[in-house]
C-alpha cells in the first residue's frame, strides 16, 4: 500500500491482516491521490484538503523521493487553523498533532511512513513496516510483477490488498508463483482521516471498528 497523510481507518486494517506491511514508495507520485493530502471538516461542516507543502519536481518523481520544504511546518499551521478539530488540537498542544508537526528531516515517504507506524501503534496494531525502495527490486518491473518480486524479497507465501486492487492482479499468476492472493472486503465503518478520529475518539473504540471490519476474502 502507498503510503497516505493519515489516511482512514480501514487503512489500518492491513496491520491487522499482514505480518509484514509493505508501503509502496518506489513507484511514480500520484499528484491527485491522498499521499500527500487528506480532507477534513470546516467550520460549516464540508470537507476541503489539507495538503503537506512539497518542493516542486518532475511529474514523474517517486514518492520516495518527495522532499519537504524547509520551512514546512510554518506553511502548514495556517493551513490547520481552518479545519476546527485541528485548530483545537493545535491549541490544546495535542501530542499526535504535536507529532505530525514534527519534520526531523525532509524526506517525505520516511514522515508518512513515521506516522502511519506511530498511529498503527496507538490502535493497538504494531506490525513491522517495509519500505518498497529499501528492497533490491528491478527498477523495470511494473505493477503485478513488481509486487510479486516484492513478496518475494520477502519470503512472504500470502499478499493481502485492499478490495480495489481486485482489478489489478491475476490469481493465476500469484498461485504459479507459490504465493496466495487474498482482499480484503469494503470497509463499513467511517471514511474520516484518522487524524479527526483519534483527536475525538476513544484509540479502543475505533481499534474494535478496525477489528470488526477486517475480512478477508479470495
Amino acid at each position: 500500500m502507498q503510503p497516505y497523510f493519515f489516511p482512514y481507518a480501514g487503512y489500518f486494517r492491513l496491520f491487522t491482516a499482514a505480518d509484514t506491511v509493505v508501503m509502496f514508495d518506489c513507484v511514480q507520485f500520484p499528484r491527485r491521490g491522498w499521499v500527500h493530502r487528506n480532507r477534513f471538516a470546516l467550520a460549516g461542516g464540508d470537507l476541503d484538503w489539507l495538503t503537506l507543502p512539497l518542493v516542486k519536481a518532475e511529474r514523474s518523481i517517486r514518492i520516495d523521493q518527495l522532499r519537504f520544504p524547509a520551512d514546512v511546518a510554518v506553511r502548514l499551521e495556517p493551513a490547520i487553523h481552518r479545519f476546527p478539530v485541528l485548530a483545537h488540537a493545535l491549541k490544546t498542544k495535542h501530542p499526535l498533532l504535536q507529532r505530525a508537526l514534527d519534520f526531523a528531516d525532509s524526506d517525505t515517504a520516511a514522515y508518512l511512513c513515521k506516522m502511519v507506524t506511530h498511529v498503527a501503534a496507538a490502535l493497538g496494531f504494531s506490525k513491522p513496516v517495509v519500505r518498497s525502495s529499501s528492497l533490491d527490486i528491478d527498477p523495470d518491473l511494473r505493477a503485478q510483477d513488481r509486487v510479486l518480486a516484492i513478496v518475494k524479497a520477502l519470503g512472504a507465501t500470502q499478499y493481502v490488498n485492499p478490495p480495489g486492487g481486485r482489478d489489478l492482479y491475476d490469481h493465476e499468476s500469484f498461485s504459479s508463483a507459490g504465493v496466495q492472493l487474498r482482499f480484503l472486503t469494503p470497509y463499513g465503518g467511517s471514511m474520516d482521516s484518522i487524524l479527526s478520529r483519534l483527536l475525538t475518539e476513544p484509540n479502543e473504540q475505533i481499534a474494535r471498528e478496525i477489528e470488526r471490519e477486517t475480512l478477508l476474502v479470495a
